[in-house]
């Protein structure tokens, strides 16, 4: 549930500009919702909460709320949700959800809190993105890169992660949001030359790719194949038997540039186990790859419980 900073904040934001009447079909019986509806337990609780607040009001009871709580009550709650996520100019991510943090043998069929943190960093900062190749490392379900992939215009998009059923997750979140993936056999990216690179070109339609990619045993077919501009990964430090994994990959592109540019790495992160991401930020000391904290921004597109200890840390490799 929301703290309840979140719960004030919506309140002042949103429920004094709306008529209570009209507020369900605005929020959980919009179109959008109603579509691709939203965990029946937070319906329920939503609409409850609504109610409470009306009646506190001491005011006249809305037939509305009711007759929409009590089409929800019998409803059987369903392994998945969907969720939505406005961004500044209008437009929407909804992704499709597991219900439960673990399931199916993972954590990667949920949103953690360090991609939302990270998707609202690079709103503030398209021109980290834009016209560029970006790869991003355990991507999840896909929301920071859709986030960026329609606000920011990168050139190219390289979702990747390594569990079967979070792959299949996130191809058909990608294709849910209107972008069309790369067919499998046209997944390789060939390098340009510097003279072919349209560096002032309006990539309004990104090339879209999903790959599979397990850190421990990348390729250096692979490594050549990929050549992003910018990597990025979020929730990633949080199991100290994958980070020299992590920290060997990132090595491994540094040294695979030839004459070329080395990527700027962005990585966030919640830090639950402070000696996990201590041992971390060592890794990337005995590496010779540097770090530093990207100092932290104000979060107001996304309406969420931003943990204060997320962070980000811009790598030099």
């Amino acid at each position: 549930m929301a703290g309840p900073e979140l719960g004030l904040r919506f309140q002042r934001c949103f429920l004094p500009a709306r008529q209570l009447r009209s507020f369900p079909w605005l929020t959980i019986l919009h179109p959008l919702c109603v579509k691709y509806p939203l965990s029946a337990r937070y319906r329920r609780c939503f609409l409850t909460e609504l109610i409470k607040k009306h009646e506190s009001a001491t005011a006249e009871p809305l037939d509305e709320l009711y007759d929409a709580l009590a089409a929800i009550l019998n409803e059987e709650e369903s392994t998945h949700c969907y969720k939505h996520y406005l961004l500044p100019a209008g437009e929407c991510v909804t992704l499709s959800e597991s219900v439960a943090v673990i399931s199916e043998g993972t954590t990667g069929l949920v949103t953690w809190e360090a991609a939302l943190h990270l998707a609202e960093w690079a709103l503030q900062n398209p021109s980290s993105f834009r016209n560029r190749t970006v790869l991003e490392l355990g991507s999840g379900i896909g929301f920071t890169g859709i986030a960026i992939c329609k606000t920011c215009n990168p050139k190219t998009y390289i979702f990747s992660d390594y569990h079967h059923r979070v792959l299949q997750q996130l191809k058909e979140n990608i294709c849910l949001n209107g972008f069309v993936l790369e067919p499998e056999a046209a997944q390789q990216i060939h390098l340009e030359s510097e003279g072919q690179k349209a560096e002032g070109a309006n990539h309004q339609n990104p090339k879209v790719i999903v790959a599979e990619l397990e850190w421990g045993s990348v390729t250096e077919k692979q490594l050549l194949a990929l050549q992003p501009d910018v990597i990025i990964a979020a929730d990633v430090v949080y199991d100290p038997e994958i980070i020299g994994a992590l920290v060997g990959l990132l090595q491994q592109f540094s040294t695979s540039r030839a004459d070329r540019k080395p990527p700027e790495v962005y990585i966030a992160s919640t830090v639950r186990n402070p000696d996990t991401y201590h041992l971390f930020q060592a890794q990337l000391d005995k590496a010779g790859i540097g770090w530093q904290i990207i100092p932290a921004h104000s979060n107001h597109v996304f309406l969420c419980d931003v943990q204060p200890n997320v962070t980000i840390l811009q790598l030099f490799i």
